[in-house]
């Protein structure tokens, strides 16, 4: 059950694909012919997918979304920091009781 199964490859049967036959091809001269007419100017190409056009009430939605978005990501990290800088004073506090009872407990003897 907990021992890998390692899938077994097939031997090759032979080839899978023809082998491709190349054939000579005749090689056929061309005359000059009349110069083509110029061409015709044609206006731009028309896009494929249209423009998008904000309208007012769009742009007060993408500008409270964008601000909701900074506020909760400011809050997040301010959280994050202020739990560092609460443990970091309750290390240094447990710190500083284990190196008073070491202290204490030397002059006891």
């Amino acid at each position: 059950m907990f021992r890998p199964k390692v899938p077994t490859m097939p031997q090759p049967t032979g080839l899978v694909a023809p082998p491709a036959v190349v054939e000579p091809t005749a090689v056929i001269q061309h005359t000059p012919q009349a110069p083509a007419p110029a061409p015709v100017v044609s206006p731009a190409p028309v896009p494929a997918r249209p423009t998008v056009q904000l309208t007012p009430g769009a742009v007060i939605a993408l500008v409270g979304s964008g601000t909701a978005v900074v506020l909760v990501v400011g809050a997040v990290l301010v959280s994050m920091l202020l739990a560092v800088a609460i443990t970091a004073a309750s290390v240094a506090v447990c710190a500083l009781v284990v190196r008073s009872l070491l202290a204490s407990e030397g002059k006891r003897r």
